[in-house]
């Protein structure tokens, strides 16, 4: 395809420059178009971007970058089949084209990964424009193809538009772990306040309490949104990031009660806060809603002062709590980056979290202990990045100094996570002591036995049977079988606890 013929399939938008076709061209010897969505491709994106927050940064105007990215593409792809898979990624790229403007430039980066470069365009308006995309998608796949939205902007959230894209992609991770289709942005870089509205959710079935209540917070210049029964505030928080909750208690269908246990038992929401507004001025109700999980209660009809007061103090509340799951965003982010430099370890992390969890329901753990399988798991290797790479991924056995180095993974991991522990707690032990032996032979503490948190031997099992099963350097996986056998040798020879073993082994068996 000819530079002339590119640029008219592409709208002549004005980002794509001739210069920079013939450029990028001349240099890789390739078009600059990705052949199955028509879009640039990520090579021609990254100069496009690099010329973009340059000029950027001169002249002190702003720009946003979004990535997004196709909800379970992959079960997708497998389940429907090659042909199918890339008709969706070329109607997502028609989405994403035609719901941004023509300074803007979307490219394809890979696989189902798409960015955007929104030229002179604040966090705001991106937002707006990431909102058209995310329901377009939606809308034009019959909700049956949903994406992910991370965005950053510059100078919002880094004072370096280089770091632009590692910023959207941390704001992506974000998405991902609160559920999938929704839109998360970056972290702040400074400590003002927060220039995107927060967003209230009022909750109320009769119409003049919801007019009363967003007059009253007019001043505050919140964005509200508006649900007349529980069921329509729970889809809304599906889909959107909410600060404040005001609930009311007396609701036909799922009164407010129920609606807020749902939320706070939702591990994507619990951090958002919850007014409770009710008729009701009795112990027995304060009782239910503090049960519920509810933050704070308001008497009808509400003092104006009393709700303003109330409602700045929990958004504050809400952003602290969010700056802390944005951390751990980042740790499990750099838990990801770490196992891709390891080409045969692609999905371990969520392998060995998520049978370890099982495991653990098994045992009659409790929620603490369970949701320290679930991070530890995620988390127990992420001390490997400072492992280099020709070590994680050498085809023979490693020698002494090598196997030194590979086992200082789980202090480094245990101190990189450490500032953290108030978040994390018992899923520090899982990060230092996963391979801990009952015989007291394993590392970096030579524990023994029952001396091992519990939680540390149970991903200790689920991590060595997935190792076993997929493949490696220096050997491909073996049979399930084979797995079974390796353990309970490793059971017999006292090292790996013998009922967590055989709990695996009658979980696999019993499939």
């Amino acid at each position: 395809m000819s530079i002339s013929s590119n640029v008219e399939v592409l709208d002549k938008r004005t980002l794509i420059d001739p210069v920079d076709i013939n450029t990028y061209e001349k240099q890789v010897g390739a078009p600059f178009i990705d052949s199955l969505t028509g879009l640039p491709n990520h090579g021609f994106f990254i100069m496009t971007l690099d010329r973009e927050t340059k000029r950027s940064e001169r002249f002190g105007s702003s720009i946003s970058v979004g990535l997004i990215n196709i909800d379970c593409f992959r079960l997708l792809n497998k389940s429907k089949g090659s042909v199918e898979g890339d008709r969706i990624l070329r109607k997502v790229a028609e989405c994403i084209q035609n719901s941004i403007r023509q300074v803007d430039l979307a490219a394809r980066l890979y696989g189902d990964l798409f960015a955007v470069i929104f030229t002179e365009s604040a966090l705001e308006n991106a937002v707006n424009a990431a909102e058209r995309i995310r329901l377009n998608i939606e809308k034009t796949q019959n909700k049956m193809v949903t994406a992910s939205i991370g965005l950053s902007g510059y100078p919002r959230h880094t004072k370096k538009p280089s770091s632009l894209l590692q910023e959207a992609y941390a704001a992506l991770i974000k998405s991902k772990t609160k559920g999938k289709n929704c839109i998360s942005y970056a972290t702040e870089t400074t400590n003002k306040v927060d220039t995107i509205a927060p967003n209230v959710l009022i909750v109320d079935d009769i119409p003049k309490n919801l007019k009363l209540l967003e007059g009253m917070l007019q001043p505050l210049r919140y964005h509200v949104l508006k649900a007349d029964s529980g069921e329509a505030a729970l889809d809304i928080m599906s889909k959107v990031d909410v600060d404040l909750v005001l609930l009311d208690v007396m609701m036909p269908g799922l009164d407010g009660f129920e609606v807020c246990r749902r939320i706070k038992n939702d591990p994507r929401l619990r951090i958002v806060p919850i007014i409770l507004v009710t008729a009701l001025d009795d112990s027995k109700s304060k009782i239910m809603g503090i049960e519920a999980g509810a933050d704070d209660f308001i008497s009808k009809p509400p003092n104006k002062a009393e709700l303003i007061a109330r409602t700045r103090s929990l958004i504050k509340l809400k952003q602290i709590n969010s700056n802390l799951v944005d951390i751990e965003n980042v740790l499990f982010s750099l838990a990801r980056a770490v196992e891709a430099k390891d080409a045969y370890t692609q999905g371990h992390i969520e392998r060995v979290s998520n049978l370890a969890m099982v495991l653990g329901r098994k045992l009659g753990l409790n929620e603490k202990e369970l949701e320290a399988l679930k991070y530890g798991g995620i988390l127990h290797d992420v001390g490997k990045i400072a492992v280099p790479r020709e070590i994680l991924n050498k085809l023979g056995r490693l020698n002494e100094e090598e196997w030194e180095v590979m086992k200082s993974h789980s202090i480094v991991g245990y101190q990189i996570c450490l500032p953290l522990e108030k978040n994390l707690g018992p899923a520090l032990d899982v990060i230092r002591y996963h391979h801990e032996k009952m015989d007291g032979s394993g590392y970096p503490d030579h524990l023994k036995g029952k001396d091992i948190p519990v939680v540390a031997r149970i991903v200790a099992v689920t991590d060595i049977y997935d190792a076993i099963i997929t493949d490696r350097p220096y050997r491909k996986g073996m049979s399930r079988k084979e797995a079974i056998d390796i353990l309970l040798k490793e059971a017999e020879d006292g090292k790996l606890d013998p009922e967590i073993v055989q709990l695996l082994v009658d979980h696999l068996t019993s499939k």
